[in-house]
Order: C-alpha cells, then sequence, then structure tokens
C-alpha cells in the first residue's frame, strides 16, 4: 500500500444474521484522486461492501482508510469516508438544508464560524448555495441528491463513496449530477447500474458478482467485452 492508497480492503467476509452470505473475500484497492465504479447484478454484493465502508456493517477481513485501520478508528473512518445513500430521504432529516449540512460537523464539535464555512463551501460546491434556507422536504429528487452529497462533502471526507446516485433522476437532472460528479475533485467509488454513466465518468470499473470482484480493470475494456457483461447480468 503506498501513501497515496485512501482504500485497501482485504479479504472481506461478511453473513447477514441468517446465515446468508453476502461478501465470500473481498480484495480492493483504490489510489488517491481514482473514481471508480461499482458494477454488478442486484444481490450482487455492492451495497453491503459500502456499509463496511464507514463501519454501519462489520464484517471478517481488513479496511484501511488512508492506511490507518477502519475497526479500531471507526471516529475517523466515519469523517474520511462520505457515503451517500441511494434514497436521500434517508440522509435528509432536519428542517432546513442549512441544518442537514451542518448536522455532521457540528457533531464533531467544530466552533460555530468553522460549520458555517463547512456548509456554504458543501453547498457551493454542489451549486446549491441559493437553498441554505430552503426545507429539504420540498425540493426535488435531483435537488435532494446534490444536498445529500454536499452533507457529506461538510465532513471534508477523503473518499466519497455514493450507492446508485443517478436512480430516480430524469435526464437533465442527471445530466447535471455527472458533470458535478466529474467536477468534483475527489477520490470516489460510486455504485451504479447506469452502464452510460459508468462509460462517461469512470476511468476504471469493478464487478462484482456472488459476493466477489469477478473483474476489475479499464471500464472501456470491460464494457467492450458483451460476453462478461451478459456472464453477470449488466448490459449497455
Amino acid at each position: 500500500m503506498t501513501n497515496d492508497t485512501i482504500l485497501k480492503i482485504e479479504n472481506l467476509r461478511f453473513r447477514y444474521p441468517d446465515g446468508r452470505a453476502a461478501l465470500g473475500g473481498v480484495s480492493l484497492q483504490v489510489e488517491r484522486g481514482e473514481k471508480v465504479a461499482l458494477v454488478g447484478p442486484n444481490g450482487a454484493g455492492k451495497s453491503t461492501l459500502m456499509l463496511h465502508l464507514n463501519g454501519i456493517l462489520g464484517g471478517e477481513g481488513q479496511i484501511s482508510i488512508a492506511g490507518v485501520p477502519s475497526k479500531e478508528n471507526v471516529a475517523r473512518t466515519r469523517a474520511a469516508v462520505g457515503l451517500v445513500f441511494q434514497n436521500p430521504d434517508d440522509q435528509l432529516f432536519s428542517p432546513t438544508v442549512f441544518e442537514d449540512v451542518a448536522f455532521g460537523p457540528l457533531h464533531m464539535g467544530l466552533p460555530e464560524a468553522t460549520v458555517r464555512a463547512r456548509v456554504a463551501r458543501a453547498l457551493d460546491q454542489v451549486g446549491m448555495a441559493a437553498y441554505a434556507e430552503r426545507l429539504s422536504y420540498h425540493l426535488s429528487v435531483g435537488e435532494k441528491k446534490r444536498i445529500a452529497i454536499a452533507t457529506v462533502l461538510s465532513m471534508q471526507p477523503e473518499l466519497l463513496v455514493l450507492d446508485e446516485p443517478s436512480a430516480g433522476l430524469d435526464p437533465r437532472a442527471r445530466r447535471s449530477l455527472i458533470t458535478l460528479l466529474r467536477e468534483l475533485p475527489l477520490t470516489m467509488l460510486v455504485s451504479s447500474h447506469d452502464m452510460m454513466m459508468v462509460r462517461e465518468l469512470f476511468p476504471r470499473t469493478v464487478i462484482m458478482d456472488g459476493g466477489l470482484i469477478v473483474a476489475d480493470g479499464p471500464t472501456a475494456e470491460l464494457l467492450a467485452n458483451p460476453e462478461l457483461l451478459e456472464r453477470h447480468g449488466l448490459e449497455l
């Protein structure tokens, strides 16, 4: 692992309480600045893997964030890994946009001036600077997704992890989101069924199936292999 390795996963295994194996020994490394797509059929283990990255789930194996073992440093890990759920309503629960975006920094114990500066910067990064006093539940799905991303940007994460970010968006909101993700200067691991977005936005793709990584390489090469895609329930 180099000094530029943001994420290192070694032989991660996880079973749900009913005994079902969700991850069967996953190893993955992501370097600083990479934007990596995570694809595969439903039930492949993508969401389970993502929930391990900031300590929501804990299986067997090792996960390190920027060289720090996550199990021994859960608080630091949760600050370093910004996880954005597929449904933004799972992430937005405060009366106003400002309060949602300020929630994380406030609970880090930061001074009020620092919190306000972080909120302003995060909203500016997602193009929502004018929405601070808006009511979160009155926003469109596309606007809510941007605010959900801002809630993790305000924590200044080292790794941004998104689960199906383009799901439920109309074409204009989808295009706007793709532009946003392209311009954000962050290391990203993004789960998606939107293969056109994957091809356009992510130089590297990881394919999961049956709780395992079955392919990992340049996106253009993997998506040019129709047999590989069909074998793992994917299509352009």
